[in-house]
């Protein structure tokens, strides 16, 4: 055999069989496959399991978290428009009124709310 079934990965990594396909769905790290289909785990993708677990601990990180990091290195649409929310500074609006900007902000709010709590219940009925 040219790796370790997932059942010893997990056993090897401190994974759970449940975690490491959840990590190969996330995309973070993925196991070859035996002619029968089964995820096979050679030393390549044990180290990526350490160094994932290191990293998640060193910076107090969740897989959620790595998930979403890899998302934004690779979506160059999603990276730029994060990159704006950043730097962008709040602007009030020239029409409002200073005095009526947090009314007018929360009356915006509460309206999309109402829009996609109607747009799921249309969906559920």
């Amino acid at each position: 055999m040219d790796g370790l079934t997932i059942a010893e990965a997990a056993a090897t990594t401190g994974w759970s069989a449940r975690m490491l396909r959840y990590i190969e769905d996330a995309g973070l790290v993925a196991s070859r496959r035996s002619s029968s289909g089964y995820r096979l785990y050679g030393p390549e993708e044990l180290q990526r399991l350490r160094t994932l677990r290191e990293l998640l601990e060193k910076y107090g990180l969740a897989l959620s978290d790595m998930g979403f990091a890899r998302r934004l290195h690779h979506d160059e649409a999603l990276r730029a428009a994060v990159d704006e929310w950043l730097a962008a500074s709040p602007r009030r609006p020239t029409h409002v009124e200073p005095a009526d900007w947090l009314g007018w902000e929360q009356d915006k709010h509460e309206r999309l709310l109402a829009a996609v709590y109607a747009n799921n219940e249309e969906h559920t009925a």
